[in-house]
């Protein structure tokens, strides 16, 4: 069966199309209106191998705020939509990854209960025009909305751009591996027998 799924979403400030197919080969379309957030989208596709075609028209005249929480939650409800009752995944996944003098621990847990968990302080509070406190925005609204636990740690690091890339990087190798197929599973990967 295809894991895949759309989103389109359509508020006062922001309209997104977006697709994704989580067994595919990292091949991306990214149009936000955002250059480093497209950046970080094209890298988080790459490394977790999920398809992604991503297309927003946000009011970026007012500032970037809204075409990137929009666009998190778009994205986690595209992989909760898309990942479907979660039957013989791995579930869980982890990853620690360096970009530089960054280092970044992302932890996955597909467990139905939508959480971020962030511990990334980033100095300064621009990259280029693009605010660094919208990574945290991004992954919240993503977690949340595709009921994921999500643990973001940043251990070293102290350019804002190698830390917020490391992030989008660490949290697409934990997801790949979370969303695999385990050949080891059948069914529901949980005691309770849902998630």
């Amino acid at each position: 069966m295809a894991r895949t799924a759309q989103i389109n979403r359509v508020t006062g400030e922001t309209k997104i199309d977006l697709s994704i197919d989580l067994d595919g080969a990292g091949s991306y379309t990214i149009d936000t209106g955002v250059g480093f957030f497209d950046h970080m989208l094209t890298a988080l596709s790459r490394h977790s191998l999920i398809d992604m075609v991503v297309h927003v028209e946000g009011d970026t005249w007012v500032d970037d705020h809204h075409t990137v929480e929009d666009t998190g939650i778009a994205l986690g409800q595209a992989l909760r939509a898309a990942l479907g009752d979660c039957k013989g995944i791995r579930r869980f996944g982890n990853a620690i990854v360096p970009l530089d003098e960054a280092l970044i621990l992302a932890s996955v847990d597909i467990s139905g209960r939508g959480g971020l968990y962030w511990d990334v302080p980033i100095e300064p509070a621009k990259v280029g025009t693009f605010d660094t406190e919208l990574a945290q925005e991004f992954f919240v609204g993503l977690a949340r909305e595709a009921g994921i636990t999500l643990h973001l740690r940043k251990l070293a690091g102290t350019n804002a751009h190698h830390i917020i890339e490391a992030t989008f990087k660490a949290f697409a190798r934990a997801m790949r591996t979370a969303c695999e197929d385990d050949p080891r599973v059948s069914g529901i990967p949980s005691t309770k027998g849902v998630l």
